[in-house]
């Protein structure tokens, strides 16, 4: 089932529960270790998270803040290699019912080779891609082959685009589009404001595609804030905290609060 399909499906859903928004998630492959992110995944299904970002661990994450950078690093010098994000991708999706969408930089897929990577990232059952660091002028020959393989290209909007970029951005999506609700790297709050309504809304006068909202995504009202205005909550650093601070009862002490 594309990506899009399987979108509109659990919107469909949602219109039957109480939740008021689609979930993605964000774990960093390796980080602490392959077995914390699998106890972790665990919890996140448990709570129906729709979506799963699978963090490919590189040496300079120029979208994330700290938290994020020191998982990034500490994955590596653990030793993780794309491969094992690859061997890792394969049994996650065999395993749990959300969908997977890779999150990486450009330097890991061009360094395993434009095709090799796509192919492999098909195989290991992933139903897209987000490439922060890879602008959608340079990226002609990596979504034709996305679209050939049925993968979603997702890309970024963020408050900064002009309206003509913003035309440009939709006309490359595909999946879904990841709307940065401020300026700036992940990891610090944001305040759910009509600044952040307003973004949205210029957004969705240039695409039909779901509106995923990232960036300091942490509490049950940002959730039901991004659900009026929007279709997917991305949660990434707070999830992490919470791993950090109490591990497995952490993390499901936060989804409790989170989606109660």
């Amino acid at each position: 089932m594309p990506l899009n399909n399987y979108l509109a499906e659990r919107k469909q859903a949602l219109q039957t529960s109480k939740r008021p928004a689609m979930i993605m998630t964000h774990v960093v492959c390796g980080y602490p270790s392959f077995e914390a992110n699998w106890k972790a995944l665990e919890i996140m299904d448990s709570f129906g998270v729709d979506l799963v970002e699978l963090q490919f661990p590189f040496s300079e994450p120029s979208a994330d803040g700290p938290l994020f950078v020191k998982a990034n690093q500490e994955a590596i010098s653990n030793g993780v290699h794309v491969n094992d994000c690859f061997e890792f991708m394969a049994k996650v999706t065999a395993k749990f019912s959300f969908k997977v969408i890779m999150m990486g930089y450009y330097n890991t897929v061009f360094k395993t080779g434009l095709e090799n990577f796509m192919q492999r990232l098909k195989a290991a059952g992933a139903y897209g891609f987000i490439l922060p660091d890879l602008p959608v002028d340079e990226a002609g020959e990596l979504h034709q082959l996305a679209r050939e393989l049925d993968l979603a290209p997702i890309v970024l909007m963020t408050p900064t685009n002009t309206d003509a970029r913003l035309e440009q951005l939709a006309s490359c999506a595909n999946g879904f589009i990841y709307t940065v609700a401020r300026k700036g790297v992940t990891g610090s709050g944001t305040n759910m404001n009509t600044q952040v309504s307003d973004f949205i809304q210029r957004c969705q006068k240039f695409t039909d595609l779901p509106l995923a909202v990232g960036f300091g995504v942490s509490t049950a009202e940002d959730v039901t804030f991004i659900g009026k205005h929007a279709d997917i909550a991305v949660i990434g650093t707070a999830a992490l905290k919470a791993w950090e601070a109490n591990n497995e009862k952490g993390l499901r002490d936060f989804f409790t609060q989170l989606l109660s």
